[in-house]
C-alpha cells in the first residue's frame, strides 16, 4: 500500500517550506527513519527522515520549490509506475478527445515555470527538463525563449530567505543610522564580540526602547537581553542568538559564539537557536571598512555595528598619538527610537567599550 508523505507543520508558524534537498530518489529502497528530505524554512534547514519503508515510487515535488504545509511530496511504496497515488485520482478522459500522451519528462514543471514559459511564448511540451526528475526549470524555458546574457542563478535556501527577511525590513522599518568612533584599546580585540555582547547588553538596560518591537500601535518592551551575531557562511548570512547576555560572563559569553559561530558554518545549529533575538550585533572585522549602515533586523528595532579597527591617529593632550580605532554604528527604527536616545545609547556603548 502507498505511503503518502507531506510536508509537515514544523512548528513555529511556519506556513511553508522549501525542498533544499532530496536525499532519495525514485526507485530506490529507503527504511523506516532513513533520511529523506532536507527542507530550508525561514529558520533552518531540517532534515526529515522517511516515515516508512518501501520504493520511493514518486517524487513530486523538485529541489527549490517553496510549497505550504501538507503539500504531497513523495509517494513510498504502490505501484513504480508512475499512476496516481490514491488520494490524486487520474482526470477522466474525454472519450471524444482523448489526451494526447506526454513523453516521460516532457513539460513537467512548477507553477511559477509555467508562468514564465507563457509569458514568453514557450511550448514547455517541446522541451527536455534538466531539472531534477525531468522537470523544466526556469533557465531551461529562458534558454529556449532565447539567448540571455550573462549566467542565471535562481535564489535558493538561505540567500532566498535573506533577501526576503532584507527586503520586509527595507519596505517597513523607518531606519536611520548613527555612527561614531571608540577607541579600542583597552579591549582584547580576541575578546571584542564577547565585550561588544556585554556592552550592549548593560546599555540596553539603560535604553529600553532599543530592545523592544513594535506590534501593530504597542511598544513591546522586553525584560530579556538575548542579543543576535550575524554570521557569514558559505549558504549567506546566519544570525545565531547568544542568550542573557546580560548576567554571563565574558568567558562564557566567548564559548558560546564561538559554538555558535561554527554551528553556523557547519549548518547544524537548531531551530531555537535561531529565534528570539531582542537586538543584533554584527561586525565583519577585516573585511568591515570604515563603517556600514546595516538593516534592522526585523522584528526588532536596533542593530549594533562594528567597523574595522586599526591603527589610527588621534589628539591626546594636545598631542598627535595612535591608538586602535574603529567606527561603531546604529542603525535604529525611528518609529520607536528618537535620534537623541540612539545617539545617547551608542555613546553608553562606546565608553563601556573604553574603560
Amino acid at each position: 500500500m502507498a505511503y503518502e508523505f507531506k510536508l509537515p507543520d514544523l512548528g513555529e508558524g511556519l506556513t511553508e517550506g522549501e525542498i533544499s534537498r532530496w536525499l532519495v530518489a525514485e526507485g530506490q529502497e529507503v527504511a523506516e527513519d532513513d533520511p529523506l528530505v532536507e527542507i530550508q524554512t525561514d529558520k533552518t534547514t531540517v532534515e526529515i527522515p522517511s516515515p516508512a519503508s518501501g520504493t520511493v515510487t514518486r517524487i513530486l515535488v523538485g529541489e527549490g520549490d517553496v510549497v505550504p504545509v501538507g503539500t504531497l511530496l513523495v509517494v513510498i511504496g504502490g505501484e513504480a509506475d508512475g499512476a496516481q497515488p490514491a488520494s490524486e485520482p487520474a482526470p477522466q478522459k474525454s472519450a471524444q478527445s482523448p489526451a494526447p500522451e506526454r513523453s516521460a519528462g516532457k513539460g513537467r514543471a512548477t507553477p511559477l515555470v509555467r508562468k514564465i514559459a507563457q509569458e514568453l511564448g514557450v511550448d514547455l511540451d517541446a522541451l527536455t527538463g534538466t531539472g531534477p526528475q525531468g522537470r523544466v526549470t526556469e533557465d531551461d524555458v529562458r534558454g529556449a525563449a532565447g539567448p540571455s546574457e550573462g549566467r542565471r542563478e535562481p535564489l535558493r535556501g538561505v540567500r532566498r530567505l535573506i533577501a526576503e527577511h532584507m527586503t520586509r525590513a527595507h519596505r517597513e522599518v523607518p531606519a536611520v543610522t548613527w555612527v561614531e568612533e571608540c577607541d579600542f584599546s583597552r579591549v582584547d580585540l580576541k575578546l571584542l564580540i564577547p565585550s561588544a555582547l556585554k556592552a550592549s547588553a548593560d546599555s540596553l538596560q539603560e535604553f529600553p526602547e532599543l530592545n523592544a518591537r513594535l506590534e501593530g500601535d504597542e511598544i513591546l518592551y522586553l525584560d530579556r537581553y538575548d542579543i543576535g551575531v550575524a554570521v557569514q557562511t558559505e549558504q549567506g548570512l546566519v544570525v545565531p542568538v547568544v542568550r542573557a547576555c546580560d548576567s554571563r560572563s565574558l568567558d562564557e559569553l566567548r564559548a558560546d559564539v564561538e559554538r555558535l559561530a561554527e554551528g553556523a558554518r557547519s549548518g547544524t545549529l537548531k531551530p531555537e537557536e535561531l529565534r528570539g533575538s531582542t537586538f543584533t550585533l554584527t561586525s565583519a572585522g577585516k573585511l568591515a571598512g570604515l563603517f556600514q549602515t546595516p538593516i534592522v533586523n526585523h522584528p526588532e528595532v536596533a542593530i549594533l555595528s562594528i567597523g574595522r579597527i586599526a591603527e589610527r591617529p588621534v589628539v591626546r593632550d594636545g598631542k598627535v598619538a595612535t591608538a586602535q580605532v574603529g567606527y561603531v554604528s546604529v542603525t535604529f527604527d525611528h518609529r520607536v527610537v528618537d535620534g537623541a536616545r540612539a545617539a545617547e545609547f551608542g555613546l553608553a556603548i562606546i565608553q563601556r567599550m573604553q574603560r
